[in-house]
């Protein structure tokens, strides 16, 4: 378990993160180097998020660090540094997205509704009505480990993964994106994009569904190929 130390302004924080927190407010110029080339890209991408283009989104992180530095002494270590610096980057973000008329509550967005009727799996994976079998799998998902590993770790497969992700109605893709990619807890998503957990559980399993699809197929084709 990571050792934890009392931060002087609130709750004790993991003491490494502790130790950093000192660093920055010390002004070292270093500690605070290192803390740019961890979490840039994750602003970066929580920025996409709401403003779209890649060029407005750097503009709001370079905002966002402005931010991080003039409330540093402010931060209490309630959540950890990186969902603390998250939050201010989307705060950031939707404040712009808004000022230009970019941006919508995420339940208006596409694949945002957790009621829409949308099938997770395409229907025709499945035994048409009529069936002795109707409802069960016709075409079941392939079992990975059968996979040749060169196949399932190489560029082309990261790249169609990406290609999934980038497919994905916007809501979905910022709930995977937070959830899969930076790691975030679902109570920590569901907070930045202010969401239910009961919306965002429901537009994780879509995602994850139609990106597992995807490489699915892709996999398939790469295997008849071998």
């Amino acid at each position: 378990m990571t050792p934890r130390a009392t931060d002087s302004t609130g709750p004790a924080v993991p003491a490494d993160e502790a130790a950093l927190v000192a660093a920055l407010r010390r002004g070292d110029e270093a500690a605070f180097v290192r803390l740019v080339e961890a979490m840039h890209g994750s602003m970066l991408r929580l920025a996409m998020i709401h403003v779209g283009d890649r060029a407005t989104a750097e503009e709001v992180v370079q905002d966002a660090w402005l931010g991080v530095l003039r409330q540093l002494d402010r931060f209490e270590g309630r959540s950890s540094l990186k969902t603390w610096i998250l939050r201010i980057t989307g705060n950031r973000a939707k404040t712009r997205a808004l000022r230009e008329r970019r941006t919508l509550p995420f339940s208006a967005l596409p694949g945002g509704d957790a009621d829409a009727d949308e099938p997770v799996v395409e229907p025709d994976r499945f035994l048409p009505a009529g069936h002795r079998w109707a409802g069960h799998w016709a075409s079941p998902p392939a079992s990975w480990r059968e996979v040749p590993e060169d196949l399932l770790l190489s560029r082309e497969t990261m790249r169609e993964v990406g290609r999934a992700v980038d497919g994905l109605p916007p809501a979905q893709r910022a709930v995977l994106v937070l959830r899969d990619v930076e790691g975030l807890s679902a109570a920590e998503a569901c907070r930045l994009l202010e969401l239910s957990e009961g919306n965002q559980r429901v537009l994780l399993h879509r995602a994850r569904s139609k990106v597992r699809a995807a490489l699915e197929r892709h996999l398939d084709a790469g295997s008849a190929r071998q």
